[in-house]
């Protein structure tokens, strides 16, 4: 597909129009599954992209940080936004810097130069965050499917392996002075129409407010999100979670790249096509749930994703200099009126 011609049409042309975007656009490429190589017959076409800040941004009263049309569901981000983005390797931006060079339909000077130093970003924060991300995509596909063939108490089981997961996961991010020894466990529930629920001990000394309240927002978000998933439409949702299902063992394909290679790769290889491709079209499911076999896949890919954050040649921060050396460089010049 020609998607320089594609973007020619009519629902874009707020690109063209729209007084933030137009030539202010640094860059813009195809994202999605057309970016990763999923894409099939009837797939949509996104674009994500990045555009300069107005000098009344960097200088004035006026705020912007991202611009999205639902409608043909693209995502421009800001400049000074998009940097905040890649410093800490957020998945759903960095890919923007990964993509192939044939797939960009916007690229100035400004991106190819942001381009050309995009190694600038790359940390082992890339470890935490694309581990996030991907545990919490392996959360939902659990809890979907547990939802529909679990008792509550079997459910409620589920859920706080689940909330101790998350809670792991927040404790590696973030330690927590005055927190001493936590017990999650299920017990007869007290709360109406539950047969059993999750209870807390702790002790707890000398702990900050804000750190306690983060913490428990890390073990409630898990909650709220199994608890708003409600009734499945099987056939419709079996193929959502299939595309779930197919995301995660992406994102560790792509981490696992960044940590090992310094390589944001958007597009998988060929061989990795071929495995995702297979998870999206439901080999891996049966019965409204996902086979042991793919959870084994899962496994192997987070031991390769552990194995590469262990050996990691990347610094443990991104060039924090050489990232503000040319951000000043590029708002000084907006600033100037000479981009």
């Amino acid at each position: 597909m020609d998607f320089r011609e594609y973007i020619k049409k009519t629902e874009y042309d707020f690109i063209r129009e729209n007084p933030r975007l137009g030539n202010r656009i640094i860059l813009l490429g195809v994202s999605g599954s057309y970016g990763y190589g999923t894409n099939r017959e009837g797939s949509d076409v996104d674009f994500r992209g990045i555009t300069l800040n107005l000098p009344s941004d960097l200088i004035g009263f006026s705020e912007f940080e991202q611009f999205e049309d639902r409608v043909t569901d693209t995502v421009i981000y800001s400049f000074n936004k998009i940097v905040k983005l890649l410093i800490s390797c957020n998945p759903n931006t960095i890919e923007i810097l990964g993509i192939d060079g044939n797939d960009y339909v916007i690229k100035s000077e400004i991106g190819q130069e942001l381009l050309d130093n995009k190694d600038m970003f790359l940390s082992k924060r890339a470890a935490a965050s694309f581990g996030h991300y991907a545990d919490a995509q392996l959360r939902r596909l659990q809890n979907a499917i547990a939802r529909d063939s679990m008792s509550q108490p079997d459910r409620e089981e589920h859920i706080m392996r689940s909330v101790k997961h998350a809670l792991d996961d927040y404790n590696r991010r973030q330690v927590l002075g005055g927190l001493g020894e936590t017990h999650i466990y299920i017990d007869d529930a007290v709360t109406e129409g539950l047969e059993k629920e999750i209870f807390i001990d702790g002790d707890m000394k000398h702990l900050p407010i804000r750190a306690y309240n983060e913490m428990m927002n890390t073990m409630n978000t898990v909650i709220r999100e199994y608890d708003k998933i409600g009734k499945r439409n099987r056939k419709k949702d079996d193929n959502h979670l299939n595309k779930h299902a197919m995301h995660l063992v992406r994102l560790f394909m792509m981490g696992t790249d960044i940590l090992k290679n310094g390589l944001i790769r958007t597009r998988r290889p060929d061989a990795e096509l071929e495995l995702l491709r297979s998870i999206r079209d439901g080999a891996f499911m049966k019965d409204s749930c996902l086979t042991d076999k793919f959870y084994r896949i899962v496994s192997e890919y987070e031991n390769r994703y552990a194995e590469a954050e262990h050996s990691s040649k990347l610094p443990d921060s991104p060039d924090m200099e050489r990232i503000e050396r040319f951000v000043e460089k590029v708002n000084r010049r907006v600033v100037m009126g000479e981009i």
